[in-house]
């Protein structure tokens, strides 16, 4: 062993044994001399000498980089050094020890591989113009024996693999390298090869299955594009079929065999000539092969092959327009269907074929034909079994989604995901065969509903999934009268408790499936009782599965929602039937921490409130009801926080999360009553809201700093303010003052959020209260809110930094919110005046540079407003001294003129169009307002110094003088994008 393959072994080392210093130096010694004039002389020798298979890949490796990378370079000796010693290692010949080329040959498969790669290198640069004998002279070697017949058939596949393949991406210099060797292969050696695959397959079928298959592989390759007459004929076919059929054979064999029957199927061609083709292939031969073992490697190729077959099939059906063209691949099809069902409900289908790509056409070819004949209804029928078998999840993860654990989760996803093309294709077939469909699912549900064993969960999970998916192409009307075989389905699936009920997956279908229903119910009060049972036992909201029992909760309140007053008459039923579900929901029993966004578990609450809250409910029982529900869940807070400052930290937590709780209950409670049932007809309910707003406060008090109780109770006092109505106003300065003490950024958004929903809902009604709160609000949001810019790059993505912009777009929204709303003289209260001159100077730089646009047009909106509340005309005295000069002086020209100007602000966005509008009012009513003032300043100081023309300045004033908006923005747009091209962007304000 020299200093070379010393070094080649210890660099291709992975054992870590080692030493690193030393393995560098290797692989450093190795690229010296892979770098050598002589590396090809070297690698060739080394080929033929060393029984090393590191050796031998690295010197593989080493000439198949110097062929690629330098070919252009090298000299003809050498090149024809290199051709001449890979095709003689190739093809089992000496050049100086035929022993060591055997050596080569019968390395592993890696490495024969990748002398077939170095060979098919060389074909890129040489064939046809300077090796046009490869393929012919490889052929004649072929007589050799199995081993250089394995070796041909590699480089065959690499060939394909390396270049003609489009199942791989290729530039266009690669595809015009293909297509050159294509065709020179087609005019030279394809009936050659051809023949000689014939001939191998012929006399190795019984003593070389391998080699074999692997000539059969490479000749499923070359199908696509070489003359299909050469294997599409009496000799070949034959033989395919017979390798197929024959039951002693291995089934590698028999699978490569049927992967060259479908590549003859797959041939692109006329579509006449394609029916034809595929009629000769009488592929009935194969069906009986598919009944036997469904996991078998041969069984999958059949399936693939007929699966490829029929979409052929249908294909030619889809492009023929002749009548015997029709009625062959009809024929055609219906033959083969019957397969391919078994197929798509029994094995396991090819990745490549789209079942429902290829059903969807079948059943497009139905859509024209009215009525169905018996055949095509059979086939109906079998598409929804293949339905069926497709969305029915595997038994093996049912404990997992019974859990719902992360295997569980990622298996629903994926079904969820796999199942939308499947249910679109079963409302398709609905369409087509709708008496069909129904009888189909209504036996699906049938046979579910009469299994007593609770080993068929998937089954009938799909079979009340088939009835959910249904719902969806019925209209309102079919659903409410039960057209069909509907008003039949719906009462069984009410009556019905499935033995395996207690399945999360089978339950939560369950319940979907009867909420979608439930408009039948609505029209057939009959049915009430039953639907109230499946949503109150233990199907629903009683069910063991607390995610079931959430979900039962949420769709019992749509249900409630829908039903509404056809409900009264079961209230007191259904309220004893949820005793417990409502104390369970404030005891410390109630698992919080699994609570998951809107299905907390809350929901029974607006349910009751929704029941309840409805004013065909007597007023001695509405307030009864609530009374009921309310005074122990008060009682049960002020116990709370009687105790509160005697408790250690755990006790407290536990405590906070039932407040919480009970907070939660009651505001979904109150969703359920209108404000003028509160307030006009039935003041008394608002009197124990009132009260219960009274207790809630309080927690503000205890717990100062417990951010979660803080978010609740805002929540709470955003509900009163729709409940109440203008009596909740007594209450809104006492929270606001509790919710402002030591309030962080993320909390003095929802103070603003709520604010901003009292003066949208009041107006100017709010004016005290407003006026009251915005100093400390002001000084709050001005000592957390940076002076300058937020910082931007790398790191600037905190949260901390997310929470102040959330902070800076409501605080935007706010003011916006009270300048349009007849409330701007809060600002000017001497309590707020210290205030005035940073809110301007904030909300002109938002409007000038703010990132978001929308944020710059809700500024522009805040000064158009302040223009018009503070300044009456051009004359009179000013309401608010300097005002009226920062306006023209300062933000008309920053905003209105310099902003524009930057090549940033985009006319096309209509984000950006909106805010140009808002900017066109500002100059209009700017002139309204200031008259020539404002247009000799905007014009002098704006116009000429970002040297526009006197010409432009005047139709400048001739277009704002007009009442003319829409011709005014077109001009003042025209304008600015002259002056972008005119001006370098100095004077654009930043």
């Amino acid at each position: 062993m020299d200093d070379l393959e010393k070094a080649i072994l210890i660099s291709f080392d992975e054992s870590g044994t080692i030493d690193q210093g030393l393995k560098s130096q290797a692989i450093e010694y190795c690229q010296r001399i892979k770098e050598a004039p002589t590396i090809s002389s070297i690698c060739v020798e080394r080929l033929f000498t060393s029984k090393l298979v590191q050796v031998q890949f690295w010197c593989l490796q080493c000439l198949h980089d110097a062929i690629r990378i330098r070919y252009s370079s090298m000299s003809p000796e050498e090149k024809q050094f290199i051709r001449k010693s890979v095709f003689a290692m190739a093809c089992y010949e000496g050049v100086d020890d035929k022993n060591a080329t055997v050596r080569v040959l019968e390395s592993p498969a890696f490495i024969k591989n990748k002398l077939a790669q170095v060979l098919v290198t060389l074909i890129y640069f040489e064939y046809p113009l300077i090796w046009s004998s490869v393929f012919v002279d490889f052929l004649s070697h072929l007589n050799k024996g199995a081993v250089v017949i394995d070796m041909f058939s590699r480089v065959l596949n690499a060939l394909d693999d390396e270049l003609i393949s489009l199942d791989y991406p290729r530039n266009a210099e690669e595809v015009a390298v293909a297509g050159r060797i294509k065709d020179a292969m087609r005019q030279q050696c394809v009936p050659q090869i051809v023949r000689a695959w014939y001939d191998i397959v012929t006399v190795y079928k019984s003593s070389d299955s391998e080699l074999c298959a692997s000539v059969l592989d490479a000749m499923r390759r070359y199908i696509s594009w070489i003359d299909i007459n050469l294997i599409a004929n009496d000799v070949f076919i034959p033989l395919l079929f017979e390798l197929i059929m024959v039951e002693g054979l291995p089934e590698q064999l028999r699978g490569a065999a049927a992967s060259c029957v479908l590549a003859v199927a797959l041939k692109r061609m006329d579509p006449q000539a394609k029916l034809n083709l595929l009629q000769s292939l009488q592929i009935n031969r194969v069906f009986g092969l598919i009944n036997e073992d469904t996991d078998s490697e041969l069984v999958s190729s059949i399936a693939t092959l007929l699966t490829g077959y029929a979409a052929e099939v249908l294909e030619c059906a889809k492009r023929l327009t002749s009548e015997d063209g029709k009625r062959l691949s009809t024929e055609l099809l219906e033959e083969v269907l019957p397969s391919v069902f078994y197929v798509m409900r029994s094995c396991e289908v090819d990745a490549t074929f789209s079942i429902v790509q290829f059903l969807s056409g079948y059943v497009a070819t139905m859509k024209n034909l009215s009525p169905l004949i018996e055949k095509q209804l059979v086939h109906v029928g079998q598409i929804l079994e293949v339905i069926r078998a497709q969305i029915c999840y595997d038994p093996v993860y049912r404990d997992h989604l019974d859990v719902l654990d992360k295997i569980g989760r990622e298996e629903e996803d994926r079904m969820l995901e796999y199942r939308k093309d499947l249910l679109v294709l079963l409302r398709s077939v609905g369409r087509v065969a709708p008496d069909v469909t129904q009888i189909f699912i209504r036996n699906s549900l049938a046979s579910a509903v009469s299994c007593s064993s609770e080993k068929n969960v998937e089954e009938v999970e799909a079979a009340l999934s088939l009835l959910y998916a249904l719902g969806e192409s019925l209209s309102d009307e079919a659903m409410r009268t039960g057209s069909g075989l509907l008003g039949e389905l719906i009462p069984m699936l009410l009556s019905t408790k499935f033995p395996c009920h207690s399945s999360r997956l089978v339950a939560l279908t369950y319940l979907e499936t009867i909420t979608r229903y439930m408009k039948y119910v609505q029209e057939n009060t009959q049915y009430i009782p039953i639907a109230l049972a499946a949503f109150l036992d233990e199907r629903g909201i009683h069910h063991p599965n607390i995610n079931v029992s959430r979900r039962a909760s949420y769709l019992f309140m749509r249900v409630v929602k829908l039903l509404k007053s056809k409900l009264v008459p079961f209230i007191e039923k259904i309220l004893q039937s949820l005793q417990d579900v409502v104390a369970r929901f404030t005891s410390m029993s109630f698992p919080a921490k699994e609570m998951s966004g809107s299905e907390d578990g809350s929901h029974i609450f607006e349910a009751i409130g929704i029941l309840i809250g409805m004013e065909d409910v007597p007023v001695a029982k509405q307030t009864d009801y609530l009374s009921s529900l309310l005074t122990p869940l008060c009682q049960q807070v002020e116990s709370l926080l009687v105790n509160a400052k005697m408790q250690n930290s755990e006790e407290s937590s536990a405590n906070i999360v039932i407040i919480q709780q009970v907070i939660m209950a009651i505001n979904a409670l109150s969703k359920g009553f209108s404000e003028r049932l509160a307030t006009a007809s039935r003041p008394a309910i608002g009197l124990m809201f009132k009260q219960t707003l009274d207790v809630l406060l309080q927690i503000l008090v205890i717990f100062p700093k417990v951010e979660s109780l803080r978010s609740k109770v805002t929540s709470f006092i955003h509900r009163m303010v729709e409940t109440l109505g203008v009596s909740v106003f007594p209450y809104v300065p006492k929270a606001l003052e509790q919710l402002l003490a030591e309030i962080e950024p993320k909390e003095m958004v929802g103070v603003l959020v709520l604010l901003n929903q009292l003066i949208c809902k009041f107006n100017a009604s709010v004016h005290d209260i407003l006026e009251e709160v915005f100093p400390a609000i002001a000084g709050r949001v001005f000592s957390i809110l940076p002076r300058d810019a937020f910082p931007s790059g790398p790191g600037s993505n905190t949260e901390e930094i997310r929470e102040l912009l959330e902070l800076q777009r409501t605080l935007y929204t706010f003011l916006n919110v009270i300048a349009t709303h007849d409330l701007s003289s809060v600002f000017l209260s001497p309590k707020s005046m210290a205030y005035l001159d940073p809110i301007m100077q904030l909300v002109l730089y938002s409007s000038c540079n703010h990132k978001d646009i929308l944020v710059r047009k809700a500024c522009v909106q805040i000064f158009i407003r302040l223009i018009k509340d503070w300044c009456t005309g051009p004359f009179e005295e000013e309401k608010v001294p300097g005002f009226r000069t920062f306006i023209i002086e300062v933000f008309a020209t920053n905003c209105c003129l310099y902003s524009v100007l930057d090549k940033s602000f985009d006319f096309r966005d209509a984000n950006s169009n909106a805010l140009f509008g808002e900017i066109i009012t500002a100059q209009k009513v700017m002139y309204e307002k200031f008259g020539d003032n404002f247009l000799t300043q905007f014009v002098s100081k704006g116009f000429l110094a970002a040297h526009c023309s006197q010409d432009v300045a005047e139709q400048y004033r001739q277009k704002l003088q007009s009442d003319d908006t829409k011709a005014f923005k077109s001009f003042y747009q025209s304008l600015i994008e002259n002056l972008r091209q005119q001006q370098n962007g100095s004077l654009v304000f930043r």
